[in-house]
């Protein structure tokens, strides 16, 4: 049979274009390292350590947030979905030249600001733009395999779609910033990522996953799922999205107090304690745990907040809670889930790769720990917490990079 000339492009990428997280946990590896060691010379210049300050066309403090929330983590979310959604749904796979296209997209969007933050700032729209219709790509063909598949009785779906569209606006929202150069716009970019897409992505994989998984390795325990936590969080996720909005920062403490007891709640519910001897299972659990400690920070900090007349302590110490030890972690831990499930390899990690999710916890605890302490000799340890960061995410890139372009080691498709 001929070969059609869209097949005969993506051919010669066999099996790099076997499966959505393939190319997209590819592409979020390297997008992961080059955030960093973006990050990292920033900071580096920024303390003195090496050369003089680099006048960016971008604020540097707003190319990290949108490196982050938009740059990384659809990568590893897109490809995440891609692959769960036609099971969850028992639905139509995603046709390959879908979720290349959006690969593709997504790919030149992220190398094009790179060139542009270092070259000449008008790449930096063309590359903006780039991300944007590659994520309506992707978020086209979750949503085309929601409405062909069966009514399901499970809201996460749905609620997934909907927090991804909403990240779709909240990009749209930084590329308005870009041209306007109006503050408001890139704040709305910032708390719509964070709050109305990545949490609630995050909190709905969570309620989905972990309960199976624990289930699934841990048969003798008694594992409850309730639904009100997801509610609460989704619920009060949004609700501190909007009130970040309307800067009532002293506020906030009514929405992050449900967060921090919906999240602690489940770590309870879900039996975490009892997984801690099962390393890829536990670091889903920390996340949660992460997830608790960041809302309660920020409940303490918001309160405080309320007390004080407005003054803000721990500046950022509850963000990078959540950025850093829920979103990473939990991050992470699924990429390595999938990866290793989806090439046939055991669903085992050895030493280093335990090293690494504990260096992760560190580098996490690192950042927290010097937003807390506020003190000028302390300042290092913003660098030593990216240091560590990439030299734990390093040799998991090392690792499991060749396992995206290899075929499965059990002949399976996929």
């Amino acid at each position: 049979m001929p070969i059609m000339p869209s097949m005969a492009i993506l051919k010669p990428w066999h099996p790099f274009n076997a499966a959505p997280h393939r190319s997209m946990f590819f592409g979020g590896a390297i997008q992961t390292i080059a955030a960093m060691l973006w990050w990292l010379l920033e900071l580096f210049v920024r303390h003195g350590v090496v050369w003089h300050p680099v006048d960016w066309p971008i604020a540097p403090a707003a190319v990290h947030s949108y490196l982050l929330i938009y740059g990384l983590f659809p990568f590893f979310i897109f490809g995440f979905l891609m692959t769960v959604f036609p099971r969850w749904l028992n639905g139509n796979e995603i046709l390959k030249q879908r979720y290349m296209s959006a690969f593709l997209l997504l790919i030149l969007g992220g190398i094009g600001f790179y060139v542009g933050l270092l070259t000449n700032h008008n790449i930096l729209p063309v590359a903006l733009f780039s991300t944007l219709l590659g994520w309506g790509i992707s978020l086209y063909s979750l949503l085309r395999v929601q409405l062909h598949a069966a009514p399901s009785d499970k809201p996460h779906t749905i609620v997934i779609l909907a927090a991804l569209s909403l990240g779709w606006c909240g990009q749209a929202a930084f590329l308005v910033w870009f041209f306007s150069d109006n503050l408001a716009w890139l704040h709305l970019s910032i708390q719509c990522g964070l709050w109305l897409f990545l949490l609630p992505v995050f909190a709905c994989v969570a309620h989905r996953m972990i309960p199976f998984f624990t289930s699934s390795a841990l048969p003798h325990l008694r594992i409850r799922n309730p639904s009100w936590p997801l509610w609460v969080m989704l619920v009060f996720s949004m609700t501190h999205g909007l009130l970040q909005l309307v800067d009532a920062h002293a506020w906030l403490w009514l929405c992050d107090a449900p967060l921090a007891i919906a999240a602690f709640y489940l770590t309870y519910a879900w039996g975490s304690r009892h997984t801690l001897h099962i390393p890829l299972l536990a670091i889903l659990h920390i996340g949660i745990v992460w997830l608790g400690i960041a809302m309660a920070l920020s409940t303490m900090q918001s309160f405080a907040s309320l007390l004080n007349g407005g003054i803000v302590i721990w500046g950022l110490a509850p963000l990078h809670a959540l950025t850093i030890g829920f979103f990473t972690t939990l991050m992470i831990g699924m990429a390595t889930r999938v990866t290793l499930g989806h090439s046939g390899l055991p669903m085992k990690v050895d030493t280093p790769i335990k090293l690494m999710f504990a260096g992760i916890q560190l580098a996490a605890m690192l950042r927290v720990i010097t937003d807390i302490a506020t003190l000028p000799a302390m300042q290092w340890l913003y660098i030593a917490s990216t240091v560590i960061w990439l030299a734990c995410f390093v040799p998991w890139v090392l690792r499991f990079l060749p396992v995206y372009w290899q075929m499965r080691i059990d002949g399976k498709p996929g």
